[in-house]
């Protein structure tokens, strides 16, 4: 007899999960029947929310939705930070968790991990919770996750199976499929899009996180429209270096200039969310009157007046308006414009932030090609204002958007594992290193060869120069930093600790050279 546990894992082997992030316990033993005889791997953090930020981290990498087995009530809990930071950067995350016995739910017995609606409370976070109640609605809920992830905005989805439900008959269920597919771009919307464009005289594109699969086509109507392509956080390593990017924040001044000037703004696959677009809460931004978006999500559209909305994929979409054009081309002094803006955002950063940017180029420069996955630490906070990587969904972080502390670490193993091939580094703080700090033994267990650099400055100093800012004597900002080199070499890795920035780059090199788990530390003054 095949349990329902056994046949989860069949049925996910089925949607190409090669593998998933969990802590097994009472709730969840028979979802692991099965898996030590599967080809998918297992990875086991040490805390939930590891395994949500590790599944986050892998799809990332990888493009492939990360999976996290999870165990009711606390377990799942745990979890949810995790699914927030994911859905609100549209990372898709496939959460699969016990629940207790079908005849217990919702009657406040006081059964272990008990929660009154667990269910409810995960519908308020990710994009659809469902529960299993007979063995033959699994095919079709995977089925609806993984068409979801296709098609549409991703996110978190949660599947919950009762403990009763785990163990019944499962013989012969095949796996379903639902060929969904994004959207495709209205014809009529498109037709008024470029017409607009072909009018244009100084056109602007912002590319957000959901371009990240189309630098082809982003590349192809830039050039076309010579039009600056202002790249959000999650769109940074497109372009890389080329005349028309403008990788800054459109929180700059000299960035929002630019776009007041433009007399056509056409926005891809970005939220146009404070994060990105006003940094500093000054309620700056303005986009000019011709306004055209392009999005997959239809409630996305719907938030911002446009003068053009067209619902699509960015690929699908950028590639129609530009057949739309046809062949037309813009001389409209793109690469000054742009220029002019990056040159002009660098000089807006303070000397401590421009040094702060200086040891993130470092790392660039001297590990070309890698991964850098971010924490809330002040590097990464300067990177996400005026930073140009050189690879395609390679820089991303945590502190934007949701902004969960403690992202880094176990995204980068994530990604690590989902990429094994390219180098991946950790940028993480002190502070948020120290919420997940035991991850350093799954990635030991793991083979994950992060390189983990630590910029310590001894407590969080982001949050005691905002209250310093505005009169607030700094309270509960200092949590005194561990011996980071003895925690790693505790777990098996190679550490070093840095007194200058200046051996950043021999560092690296050995970190690189090493080819395992690899920590630097940083003394930051």
């Amino acid at each position: 007899m095949t349990t329902l546990g056994e046949a989860l894992i069949h049925l996910l082997e089925a949607h190409g999960v090669d593998t998933v992030f969990g802590i097994p316990g009472v709730h969840t033993v028979e979802l692991y029947r099965g898996l030590a005889r599967s080809k998918i791997r297992h990875v086991t953090p040490r805390h939930e929310q590891g395994a949500g930020f590790m599944a986050d981290g892998y799809a990332r990498a990888s493009g492939k939705p990360g999976v996290a087995f999870v165990i009711t009530g606390p377990g799942l809990t745990n979890t949810l930070t995790a699914m927030g930071q994911a859905r609100a950067d549209s990372v898709p995350m496939l959460v699969i968790s016990g629940v207790n016995a079908t005849d217990t739910l919702g009657k406040g017995l006081g059964h272990l991990h008990e929660l009154p609606d667990q269910r409810g409370m995960m519908a308020k976070v990710a994009l659809s919770s469902r529960r299993i109640d007979k063995a033959d609605e699994l095919p079709g809920a995977l089925a609806d996750a993984f068409a979801l992830f296709a098609s549409a905005r991703p996110g978190p989805v949660h599947i919950e199976i009762p403990t009763d439900v785990m163990v019944v008959p499962a013989d012969g269920l095949s796996p379903k499929f639902a060929n969904a597919a994004p959207p495709a771009p209205d014809g009529a919307l498109i037709a008024k899009a470029a017409a607009l464009a072909a009018k244009a005289t100084r056109p602007v594109i912002f590319a957000g996180g959901g371009t990240r699969a189309a630098e082809a086509a982003l590349k192809r109507l830039a050039e076309a429209l010579d039009a600056p392509v202002v790249l959000t956080t999650n769109a940074r390593g497109l372009l890389h270096a080329h005349p028309l990017a403008v990788p800054a924040s459109p929180s700059f001044k000299s960035v929002r200039k630019m776009v007041e000037e433009a007399d056509l703004a056409i926005a891809v696959g970005t939220e146009l969310g404070p994060t990105d677009y006003d940094m500093y809460g000054d309620d700056g931004f303005r986009l000019p009157e011709n306004f055209v978006r392009i999005d997959i999500d239809a409630e996305q559209l719907a938030r911002h007046p446009t003068t053009v909305a067209v619902q699509a994929d960015a690929r699908a979409g950028l590639d129609a308006l530009l057949a739309a054009l046809a062949g037309k081309t813009l001389q409209a002094d793109g690469a000054g414009r742009a220029a002019a803006a990056r040159t002009a955002a660098r000089a807006e950063l303070s000397p401590a932030m421009q040094a702060q940017l200086d040891a993130v180029e470092t790392i660039r420069d001297t590990l070309p090609g890698a991964i850098i996955v971010g924490d809330s630490t002040q590097p990464v906070y300067a990177g996400n204002l005026c930073y140009d990587h050189d690879r395609p969904g390679g820089w991303f972080n945590a502190a934007t958007g949701f902004g969960a502390l403690g992202y880094g670490p176990p995204a980068a193993i994530g990604a690590a594992l989902a990429v094994p091939d390219a180098t991946v580094v950790c940028l993480t703080g002190d502070g948020g290193f120290q919420f997940s700090l035991p991850e350093l033994a799954a990635a030991v267990e793991a083979d994950a060869r992060v390189i983990f650099v630590v910029w310590n400055n001894s407590g969080y100093r982001e949050i005691e120069t905002s209250m310093r800012d505005v009169g607030v004597e700094p309270v509960g900002v200092s949590p005194a930093p561990p011996d980071f080199a003895k925690i790693a070499e505790a777990y098996g890795i190679p550490a070093e600790r840095l007194a200058a920035r200046s051996g950043l780059p021999d560092a690296l090199r050995r970190a690189r050279a090493a080819k395992k788990p690899y920590l630097i530390e940083i003394a930051v003054d």
